[in-house]
């Protein structure tokens, strides 16, 4: 690790009692603080995955899991924000150089959101295409100045021929503020609404070359980080935010725990065994679930710093621990809910209900699928062909 990826770690670990402190503030106002976005940035986080060619670190993927994980830790919504939109210069880099000239080209600091799901109407014109409709889901897209949006393109009969995603400014579109849920409120997942607005061809990226690791940006690119397979970046970038989240509420269920008497039994709840079996089973899953993501994706950036090819066998077994560590993640703050009592389920009680409503709505999302992951490694181990752009 660097000595600037250090710091941006220190720095990120200073600032997580303040993003505490508005974990509050954040659900309320269903999207993350202003300070807390401002104060980030001047961590240096945000330039953790972009290039160095435009600023930023081309860090060690695993420093930048580490940092999001601190950040959900203190608040589930900001960290769920920070992976999210910090992932994305990761994914512009990909683009032809136009394209991030376009983007970083006047100010290295401009952030990105995103909603990759194909929601929307593609339509091929001269030079580009046109994109109508509303994609939903875009986490911080208040404190973004572009939009990464998924599209299926079709041919005269209107099958899908190709998926690409289309780099959008701010300008071109309308956020609508629809997000009002019970997990995750802080993260301001609003929705993105497009009228026919251009796209011109080097700001529409084919999932083909950035699936067969050979994408243009590559070119301009040429550090290790850009060589990683999409699906292993993004997933492990959605259970993450989760992880943290469950260790965060580990922390605080056990401060709670050392001082809360139950009234019922007539003891102390941190002298309870079956209480301490709870708490041991919930720190393996969340180291289990930790070690195994770090493991798959320090193994990955290796192989790529080598130049060596990423196998399919590792490119499956990323996304099969990526699911399972969401799984384990949710299952430990169950865990620790059902060790936290009924005073827990107050409006606004503590860390643990917090956490508990956020792994949940985490767990909603479709990179958390985990019978479509897990499908995928069993047919890698068993040698079948594998056509699939999430491996």
């Amino acid at each position: 690790m660097s000595d600037a990826t250090g710091a941006v770690l220190e720095a990120v670990r200073a600032l997580a009692p303040a993003l505490r402190e508005r974990a509050a503030d954040a659900e309320a106002a269903r999207k993350v603080p202003e300070d807390s976005v401002k104060e980030l940035a001047a961590t240096g986080f945000f330039r953790l995955l972009q290039p160095r060619a435009y600023g930023g670190l081309a860090a060690d993927p695993v420093a930048f899991y580490t940092a999001v994980k601190e950040i959900a830790k203190a608040c589930g919504s900001t960290g769920w924000v920070a992976s999210v939109v910090g992932v994305h210069p990761w994914h512009v880099a990909l683009y032809e150089r136009a394209a991030q000239e376009e983007v970083w080209g006047a100010d290295p600091d401009t952030r990105i959101c995103s909603s990759y799901a194909p929601t929307g109407k593609v339509t091929p014109v001269d030079g580009g295409f046109t994109l109508s409709g509303r994609w939903h889901f875009s986490s911080g897209c208040d404190h973004t100045d572009w939009a990464l949006l998924g599209g299926l393109v079709t041919d005269a009969d209107g099958r899908p021929v190709d998926m690409r995603t289309f780099l959008v400014p701010r300008t071109a579109y309308r956020v609508d503020e629809v997000w009002d849920t019970v997990g995750l409120r802080g993260s301001g997942s609003n929705d993105v609404v497009c009228e026919d607005v251009f796209v011109p061809d080097h700001r529409a990226l084919s999932f083909g070359p950035v699936t067969a690791l050979d994408a243009p940006g590559l070119a301009a690119n040429p550090e290790p980080l850009y060589r990683l397979p999409y699906a292993a970046v993004f997933t492990t970038t959605i259970s993450t935010p989760i992880v943290g989240i469950a260790e965060g509420a580990y922390e605080g269920h056990l401060a709670a725990t050392r001082e809360r008497f139950r009234v019922s039994y007539g003891q102390q709840v941190a002298e309870d065994p079956f209480a301490q079996v709870r708490i041991a089973r919930a720190a393996a899953d969340i180291d289990a679930s930790w070690l195994q993501l770090t493991r798959n994706m320090a193994e990955l950036y290796e192989r790529a710093r080598a130049g060596e090819p990423l196998p399919l066998e590792l490119r499956a077994r990323a996304r099969r621990d990526q699911v399972l560590a969401t799984e384990r993640a949710v299952a430990a703050v169950d865990l620790l809910m059902e060790n936290a009592g009924g005073s827990a389920m107050r409006t606004g009680a503590d860390r643990v209900q917090r956490a508990w409503r956020d792994v949940h709505t985490g767990r909603g999302h479709a990179a958390n699928d985990p019978e479509r992951a897990l499908v995928l490694y069993g047919q890698a181990a068993l040698g079948l062909d594998i056509q699939d752009t999430m491996l």
